[in-house]
């Protein structure tokens, strides 16, 4: 098979720190293929390993849609974690023209927040990624973008799941060296790291945060501290994730004074990504503290929507208009409202 001639074809690849995810699309807007891959992030896997891996994402979904392998797609859109910059960005586009050119005739690489913003809306608005790491970016209407946070874990990745497990590892070994004595209880937190690293006693962690540091598999670890606050009710997860939600408010204040008024006047909808937004009710308490304490008042109304679909669409939809194409969309279709509320009351 090779597909149908009369159609062009656009993919989009939404590409994460732990996994990532293509979708192919027809340009009349049917979805031809979806396939999934392992962490396309280049700063954690390294550029060659990138390219590679959005090569055979992309030849796959070609294969399951019935196109020729060998014949390159219209547009291909990367929305990357780690590719916020400019020169990295078109290292990644001069690579895969180089090197994998039977995959797409044109490339554009965003970071994974235009992605996200992309598959919501097409005029703009806030994204709060929370996932393995964390990043929160702001698109106007007329285009001007602005971020907070997105640099990593050791420069912010506040909010995100490497960040909570992190710290409360951290705040297991503080009160067992007693520098920082907890108020709470540390024995899930410490019986939960030695069961998720299968180590015996602390010394065995350090092998894991730095010999074979490996972000995205420490990262895990937040799932089970999710469970020790649901399930258990125990304090010391609770106080994570109440945290997380503090710094993940902070994001959407810091990008406050740059919204366009456009964006408000309807009330300021964020699209919020990741695995983390699953402990959203942990998280509420912290967040609804800071955006109450806000005395700017600009933001009346808020609203945090989830994608129902992967951010790969607004990646593709990225892609198409990169050439001057339009993908048609239906975004009532890509997100929806899980919290609302009244602020400045």
């Amino acid at each position: 098979m090779s597909g149908d001639s009369t159609y062009d074809y656009f993919g989009g690849i939404e590409g994460g720190a732990t996994h990532s995810k293509m979708v192919l699309f027809r340009s009349d807007g049917k979805v031809m293929a979806k396939t999934e891959g392992p962490s396309t992030n280049q700063w954690l896997v390294g550029q060659e390993e990138c390219l590679k891996r959005v090569s055979e994402m992309v030849q796959e979904a070609k294969k399951i849609a019935g196109l020729d392998e060998k014949k390159p797609i219209k547009a291909l859109g990367l929305s990357m974690s780690g590719a916020d910059q400019k020169e990295a960005q078109q290292q990644i586009i001069d690579g895969m023209k180089s090197k994998y050119g039977e995959v797409s005739e044109s490339v554009a690489v965003s970071s994974d927040t235009n992605g996200a913003i992309a598959t919501a809306t097409a005029t703009g608005g806030i994204v709060l990624i929370a996932g393995t790491g964390s990043n929160c970016q702001l698109v106007n209407p007329d285009g001007s973008t602005y971020r907070c946070g997105g640099w990593g874990h050791l420069l912010g990745d506040e909010g995100g799941a490497y960040w909570i497990s992190q710290r409360a590892i951290k705040a297991y070994f503080d009160h067992e060296d007693n520098l920082h004595p907890q108020p709470y209880d540390v024995t899930f937190v410490r019986d939960a790291m030695l069961k998720y690293f299968k180590i015996e006693e602390r010394n065995g962690l350090l092998q894991y945060l730095y010999t074979n540091f490996d972000k995205s598999f420490i990262a895990g670890m937040c799932k089970e501290l999710a469970a020790g606050a649901i399930e258990k009710k125990d304090r010391l997860c609770q106080q994570m994730f109440h945290d997380a939600g503090e710094i993940l408010a902070g994001h959407i204040l810091a990008l406050e004074p740059k919204i366009d008024k456009k964006l408000l006047e309807q009330g300021l909808s964020v699209v919020c990504v990741g695995s983390v937004w699953k402990s959203w009710e942990l998280m509420k308490s912290g967040f609804m503290e800071v955006m109450e304490k806000n005395t700017s008042h600009r933001i009346r109304q808020l609203s945090l929507c989830e994608l129902k679909e992967s951010a790969a669409v607004g990646a593709a939809s990225i892609g198409a208009t990169s050439i001057g194409s339009l993908l048609p969309l239906d975004y009532s279709e890509n997100a929806s409202v899980f919290f609302k509320t009244q602020l400045g009351k």
